[in-house]
Formats: C-alpha cells, structure tokens, sequence
C-alpha cells in the first residue's frame, strides 16, 4: 500500500510544481523578486535615473517625428516600465517612443492623435495574439538584409526631416523627395537663431560623444573620467535643458529668437478607453472601421516591426550579459504595453537600442530599473509640461539627429556581399531605395524580393535533387 501512497503525493508534486513553473513563465517577476536585494536597487535606482534623463528628450523629439504634439511622446514612455517590469525576460531592455517606429506611425496617423492612440490598441491586440498562438516564428520571415536596409534608409529619412527645424522652416510637406526640394528652395528663409542654436546642440552632443570615446578604457574610475561618462551618457538632457533655459530667457526679456514648440497640454494623460471613432470639428463621424481602412497596411507593419526591433535588441543584451529570453514571453509583454498605453493616450511603441544601451552600461540588475525610469516620466508630465512649450525645435532636431545618425552604416552592404552575396545584397539595396518613396513600401518590396530568391533557390535545389535522384536511379 506505501507504493500507491507515495505514486499521488508524487504526482501532485510534480503538477504543482509544473504549476509554479509556468506561473513564473508567465509572470517572470516571480524569478527574480524573491531574491531581489538593497544592492541590487541601488544599481537599478542608478540605472532607471539615468535612462530617465535620456528618455523625457528623446521622447520629446520622437513625438515630433511622429508628426504628434510633444506630450504624446511622454505619454509613450512610462508604461513600457512598469509593464515589462512584471512581464519581461531582459533585465536591460526599454520600452518606449524610438526614431524609427515614430516615422513608421507618421506615415499612417495623419497628425491625428485618435488614429495613432486607436492604432496603438489595435497593434497591442495584434502581438497579444501572436504570442497566445506562439506565432514568433513569423517574424523570421523578415530577413536581416531586409531589415538593415529599412534602417539604414529610416535613419535617413529622420535626419533629412529634421533639417526644417535646424533651419527653422515651415510647412515643409512630408514625403522624403518632397522635403528635399522645399528645404532647398526655402533655404534662404532660414532663422540665423535656429541655424545657430541647431548646430551648437549637435556639436556638443557629438564632441561629448567623441571625448568620451577618446578616454577609452585606460583612464579607469578617475573623476574626471567619470564625470565626463555622466555628462556623455545625460547627454540629451543636458542639451535640452541648456537650450530650453536659454530660449526661456529670450521669450521672458521679450526676443523670439528661436522657434519653440509652442503651448503644451499640462499633467498626467487621462486614463480612459481608446477611442473606436472620431467626430470632426465640422461634426462628421468617422467610424472604427475607416480608420482601421485608412491605417491600411500599418496594422501588420507596425506590429511586426516593433517586435523585429524589440526582440532583436533583447538578443543582443542577453548574449552580450549571458541571460537567456522568452521570444514569446516578449512579445506577450511588448503587446500589452500597447495595450494599456492605449488608456493613457499612447502611441506604438518598442524597445530602444539606445537606452537599452545606456541601462546596460550603468549597471542595471533587474526590469525594475524600468520602474524609476517611468516614475521620472510622470513627474516631468505632472510638474514640467509648462517648461516643455519653451524647448526649441532645433534643440530638439539636434538631439533626433544624433540618435539616428549611428544607424546609418551603409558599409554593411559590402559586409552583406562578401558574407551572403547577391542572394542577400539585393533584398537590402531594394529595401533601401524603396524605403525613401515610402517606408512601409521599403520592407514589402524587400520582403518580396527576399521571398521570391528563397523561393527560386528552394525550386532550384529540389530540381537539382530529384535530377540527380533520377540519374542515380538510372545507373
């Protein structure tokens, strides 16, 4: 009788067992919590402060990218910390507004922020149920010539569109061609201010780059190394707020010498259901589904791109600090920040490679840096939104410029070449090129392109085999 005692006990051990296992997959918090130590929240409080300091900037000038006003950029960046602080596997990955998945919603919401709040729900829905289905595996179908060529030509979209705002033009339509040619024919029309103030930003953002740089690894801890790191790493911030208080001074004493972002909304987003429809100001409806028409291949572009860029991202970190990830775990977390950004006015967002680098970097222990990252977010929307209308446009032109401008690494051509050849160079140069008429054009032609050569190479072999399974069966 002891056998048959001991075979239950046994089995619910075993399912209780398999039960927490999969509680803490799907709630990864539950790993790392109960070891969780002071230590350990010095480091994070230390590494949240200082992402925070690089994210209200950055998230500032995506907005503008987006085509949004600038208080949806800031709406856009605390969710991601608190959510992935719960549900996420990559102690060094950010979520929030980035350069390229700003453009990618620029071409699809108009300027409007109901389509682009409505697009982030419905994007949230979308990668929630891809990771119900475990469908991650589609996201190979997208190959790594195609996405280097979307964003190379992204980064390039990005600073080319900002040059209006070094120059302090206007009306500057938003097709990559089309801004080339009215930012020359408007050039002479340029505010010395803007032109002034642009290029010191983006000198001083690139020699704090270059001198941190410069010191390399043999200056050690020394003080002023350090200092230089900090001043490096809070580099955005720094140039914003420098920027903000000088244009401040000049509205104050009455000179409009630079172009600033103008009025701004005040405190914390409200929290409520995205909206499903929209009412114009001359009382016509637009329902659900002419939205959902009008956001058009953006529903599965946005998507899958912000979960191309995010996972990638978390690969790189885990294999470079030596942790593993949940590819469907993350996209599961990606999803329902869009989600629950949706009732706070948010739009799509990803991870940043950027800020994920400086989380890394200072030493970030757990997700839970996301957390002091989010909370400085709410406190600049709560306490600092008056100041934000004083930030000039070139200010934050300079700042977008710097962030993009590493992602443009065209020698990766030749790199595609000499590894992969024609099979792989093809699908980048058209990716590439497409991208600069439309960039969600640019990863469909490419996607095509790539899909077409693997599918002749497939053809191709099985030809050769069943040839040569015929000639071997006729010796």
């Amino acid at each position: 009788m002891e056998p048959q005692t001991e075979r239950p006990l046994q089995a619910r051990w075993m399912a209780s067992c398999c039960s927490q296992c999969t509680l803490k997959a799907r709630l990864p918090i539950l790993g790392w919590l109960p070891r969780y130590r002071l230590a350990s929240l010095q480091m994070d409080l230390i590494a949240g402060a200082t992402v925070g300091l690089t994210t209200v900037p950055t998230a500032l000038a995506y907005a503008e990218v987006a085509g949004l006003p600038v208080q949806y950029g800031l709406y856009s960046a605390f969710m991601g910390g608190f959510v992935y602080c719960v549900f996420g596997t990559a102690k060094d990955l950010t979520l929030g507004p980035t350069g390229i998945m700003s453009l990618l919603c620029a071409s699809h919401v108009h300027h409007d922020p109901v389509y682009a709040v409505l697009l982030t729900f419905l994007c949230g829905v979308i990668q929630v149920i891809m990771a119900m289905l475990r469908l991650g595996f589609l996201l190979d179908l997208i190959s790594h010539s195609v996405i280097k060529g979307f964003t190379c030509a992204a980064a390039v979209t990005i600073g080319v569109g900002q040059l209006k705002n070094i120059l302090g033009l206007g009306d500057v339509p938003h097709q990559f061609f089309l801004q080339i040619y009215h930012t020359l024919r408007q050039a002479s029309e340029s505010r010395v201010g803007d032109v002034v103030l642009g290029l010191l930003c983006l000198g001083l953002l690139v020699a704090l780059v270059h001198m941190k740089n410069s010191q390399g690894h043999g200056s050690g801890d020394s003080p002023g190394h350090t200092l230089l790191r900090g001043l490096a790493t809070a580099r955005f911030a720094l140039v914003v707020v420098t920027a903000t208080a000088v244009a401040y001074a000049c509205e104050v004493s009455g000179h409009r010498v630079f172009t600033v972002m103008g009025s701004t909304s005040q405190g914390l987003p409200p929290l409520r259901a995205p909206p499903f429809s929209e009412t114009t100001p001359d009382g016509a409806v637009i329902t659900f589904g002419e939205i959902a028409q009008d956001l058009g291949a953006g529903l599965v572009i946005i998507p899958l791109m912000g979960l191309l860029e995010s996972i990638a991202i978390a690969k790189a970190f885990a294999s470079q600090n030596n942790y593993h990830i949940d590819t469907n775990q993350e996209v599961f977390a990606i999803g329902l920040t869009n989600i629950l950004g949706s009732f706070v006015s948010a739009y799509p967002v990803t991870g940043s490679f950027g800020r994920s680098a400086v989380n890394s970097q200072t030493g970030v222990c757990t997700p839970a840096g996301g957390v002091v990252t989010g909370v400085i977010v709410l406190l600049s929307l709560a306490f600092l939104m008056p100041l934000f209308g004083y930030v000039p446009k070139a200010a934050l032109a300079a700042v977008i410029i710097s962030s993009v401008a590493p992602l443009v690494d065209l020698n990766v051509a030749q790199e595609i070449w000499n590894d992969k050849g024609l099979k792989e160079l093809l699908p980048f140069v058209v990716t590439f090129l497409a991208s600069f008429w439309e960039v969600q054009y640019g990863i469909v032609a490419g996607v095509a392109v790539s899909s077409v050569l693997s599918l002749h190479n497939f053809t191709g072999l099985s030809f050769r085999r069943t040839h040569e399974d015929s000639g071997s069966h006729n010796l």
